[in-house]
């Protein structure tokens, strides 16, 4: 299986720590290719680093998780990084706001880690689900 380069986005310091221990430790097949602590950053990382997937909180300062995964969305348009919102915030006005952004999968914060590194994996270029 191909090794998928991951970027963390989160404004919480523990948050990306956490995920950046154990993601690879629970799949060795995932990379973090780095993180960062806001939206704005995020897509400057993106356009840099171009990894896989990005994984993408939703409130965040400076610029927000929905705004940030629109414009990495447009920077690769041929090939875009898999964007997976990852976040407290379980509603289906969020869920439709991330649809519309271009994310592509959907998952809670307090969701199984088997969940997210599902989302991770999957290769195909479904939406999310309503």
């Amino acid at each position: 299986m191909k090794t998928k380069r991951v970027l963390i986005v989160d404004d919480v310091p523990q948050v990306r720590r956490e995920l950046c221990t154990l993601l690879p430790l629970l799949d060795v097949t995932i990379d973090i290719a780095g993180e960062a602590e806001n939206g704005q950053s995020a897509i400057e990382l993106a356009a840099a680093l171009q990894p896989d997937v990005v994984l993408m909180d939703v409130e965040m300062p400076i610029m927000d998780g929905l705004a940030a995964t629109r414009l990495i969305k447009q920077q690769r348009p041929q090939c875009p990084p898999r964007v997976v919102i990852l976040s407290i915030h379980n509603d289906e006005a969020i869920r439709a706001q991330a649809r519309s952004a271009g994310a592509d999968d959907f998952v809670d914060k307090g969701a199984p880690l088997a969940a997210l590194l599902q989302a991770i994996q999957i290769i195909s270029t479904e939406r999310i689900s309503s």
